[in-house]
């Protein structure tokens, strides 16, 4: 991506009913809510004109929630404002987060005609007893139903969440979550561990690993879903994520290399002129059009090290050159002695390129942290 390039974000924090394992700002609500959230998110578009300006946008990200619950026409009514405000480029990556339970062919068919050119469906696993562990609402054979959906109203784009140290879940279990996702031959998979996050039902259920596979398993899982998804032709980008050959996610590459975006709704992150922002997550004010949020100022020791530790969740990682063109300083200046600490533990390459090796990206936690400093 271009340093003069951007990328939007739109939270639709609706939700039939929230996950038992989600921390997400998502909810149920009624009709005429929804209705006045997407009013309210077509004024917040008007209030940004100015700030956004003539940006090429090249990618935009409606999360969730899940989009798909709302009538489609208010979400297509929210996309259309921002392609009317906004500079869209016209290969703009346009992906929609949808769940089988609210989403159809109709549905379908309406957000492929008015732009959206990739999805992300909420699968999580095949097998329909962890699916009722996590409190999803959907079988896995309405699943294969969205799916074939999504295909016939002409998405040719589409990626699968999947999720691995499930309650109650096995090895061989998670392998045939695998086998039967790389079977639908989608064009992105994106693979992600369970994480018990405090305040959900899921913390109190399991907090400690009572319940959980081991922490073994939960290892095994891992380097079954690499070795599964390479064999299967999907190579891994990012620590999560994995692609057929060209369909990696523009919108996650543009958040690792910290390409500035615009974030809309409640919650909604954005980052942009070297400062974060944090949407408040209250419906009530959002609604009467209070859209303020919380704003850190990143000084240059911050933006150095989001530098790093984003950057290195990529398979490609970070050049030197795009160190020194963004700081004015060569990288070994400031981060050599990390650098070569990690290299000399066999974690890292340190040439023009500098990325994790596969040792690395397996405590990849261990080698961003080594670039925080205070």
């Amino acid at each position: 991506m271009k340093s003069n390039e951007a990328e939007i974000y739109v939270h639709i924090p609706f939700c039939v009913k929230k996950c038992d394992y989600c921390d997400f700002v998502s909810f149920a609500c009624s009709d005429s809510e929804k209705e006045a959230y997407f009013k309210a998110l077509i004024n917040q578009i008007d209030s940004m004109k100015e700030t956004v300006g003539d940006t090429p946008i090249v990618s935009c990200f409606f999360g969730g929630g899940t989009p798909t619950v709302p009538d489609e026409r208010l979400l297509i009514s929210v996309l259309c404002k921002l392609k009317e405000s906004f500079n869209f480029t016209e290969d703009a990556e346009i992906t929609m987060e949808a769940n089988p339970n609210s989403a159809t062919f109709d549905k379908f068919k309406a957000y492929r005609e008015a732009g959206i050119n990739r999805l992300s469906i909420g699968l999580q696993s095949t097998e329909n007893s962890e699916l009722k562990c996590l409190s999803r609402l959907h079988t896995y054979e309405e699943f294969l139903k969205t799916f074939d959906d999504a295909g016939r109203a002409g998405f040719d784009n589409i990626n699968i969440d999947i999720m691995s140290a499930l309650p109650g879940q096995t090895i061989e279990s998670y392998e045939k979550t695998l086998e039967r996702v790389c079977a639908l031959n989608p064009e992105h998979i994106s693979a992600y561990s369970l994480i018990i996050e405090e305040g959900t039902p899921f913390f109190d259920r399991y907090a400690g690993g009572k319940g959980l596979p081991d922490e073994d398993t939960e290892r095994e899982m891992y380097y079954l879903t690499k070795r599964y998804l390479h064999e299967h032709g999907y190579e891994r980008y990012e620590i999560s994520n994995y692609s057929r050959l060209g369909y990696e996610c523009r919108h996650n590459l543009g958040y690792w290399k910290r390409v500035p975006y615009y974030g809309f709704g409640i919650a909604a992150a954005s980052f942009y002129g070297d400062r974060r922002y944090q949407t408040h997550s209250d419906l009530k004010r959002f609604i009467e059009g209070d859209f303020s949020a919380d704003v850190e100022e990143l000084t240059r020791d911050d933006a150095m090290a989001e530098f790093m530790f984003l950057g290195l969740r990529l398979v490609m990682g970070v050049t030197r050159e795009a160190f020194f063109d963004r700081f004015g300083e060569d990288i070994d200046a400031v981060y050599g002695r990390e650098l070569k600490k990690l290299e000399s533990e066999g974690l890292l390459c340190n040439g023009e390129r500098i990325y994790l090796t596969d040792k690395g990206m397996d405590v990849a936690n261990y080698c961003m942290s080594e670039f925080i400093r205070g």
